[in-house]
């Protein structure tokens, strides 16, 4: 397939989300709509390298489809990253970035026919997110649907309260935050406990996970005991 070409976005929005953690709002400029799947990503090329390979740096889109051309990207800066130092210490409202997409397959059914497990750490939330809120938005029948968040402590819980909310909105969408860092009023420890516990009596499920390397990993691994197939399993991997 071939690749899409680069198109200019301006930011228009920032905000702390978290310690670390910015929401950046970019309105692209060649359209007055632009349309994405749910779960896809965009690329961006960074002015951070003379060689091209060196300066791309693909995020999961966090908003969903609304009509407008403005999407938003959930970033957190990575320690020693040449690509999130940029765009922390760089960019601000009003610069313009060169970006391609939205393209991606990690995105929601056709049909849903069947209940879906979001699991999830650090800015992995990123995509199902977007895909909770279109679920939602535009009424899409579904089963159960799990979200599985796992951070650290409890200020790294990205959209917290959003997804608090949704969960009391939302028929059949059910979120679990849990801290492996630090108690709290919720659950605490890793996220395998939870879908572990849920998934008990074997339900027909399918599992998407994004994050850390080591959770999608792991989770894999778990899931894959518990019984279920390879084509349960839909992976995004984040660092």
């Amino acid at each position: 397939m071939a690749l899409l070409q680069w198109r200019k976005g301006k930011v228009i929005r920032i905000e702390n989300e978290a310690p670390n953690t910015r929401r950046f709002w970019i309105e692209a400029a060649d359209t007055k709509s632009f349309d994405f799947k749910p779960g896809q990503f965009v690329t961006l090329d960074l002015p951070i390298s003379d060689k091209p390979t060196k300066r791309i740096r693909s995020y999961s889109i966090a908003s969903w489809p609304d009509g407008t051309n403005v999407f938003e990207l959930l970033i957190v800066l990575a320690h020693g990253g040449l690509g999130t130092t940029y765009l922390f210490n760089e960019v601000k409202v009003g610069s313009e970035l060169t970006f391609r997409g939205a393209q991606g397959v990690f995105t929601l059914p056709e049909k849903i026919d069947t209940n879906i497990f979001f699991i999830c750490t650090g800015t992995g939330v990123a995509p199902f997110r977007s895909m909770a809120n279109h679920i939602y938005l535009h009424a899409i029948p579904h089963k159960k649907i799990h979200m599985v968040f796992g951070s650290r402590k409890k200020e790294d819980l990205l959209y917290y309260n959003e997804l608090v909310e949704l969960g009391k909105r939302m028929p059949d969408f059910h979120y679990y935050p849990t801290l492996s860092r630090e108690h709290w009023e919720g659950e605490y420890g890793y996220v395998h406990h939870i879908y572990e516990s849920l998934c008990k009596d074997k339900p027909d499920a399918v599992f998407y996970l994004c994050g850390w390397k080591h959770m999608i990993d792991e989770a894999r691994k778990r899931i894959l005991a518990m019984g279920y197939s390879e084509k349960a399993i839909h992976e995004e991997l984040y660092g």
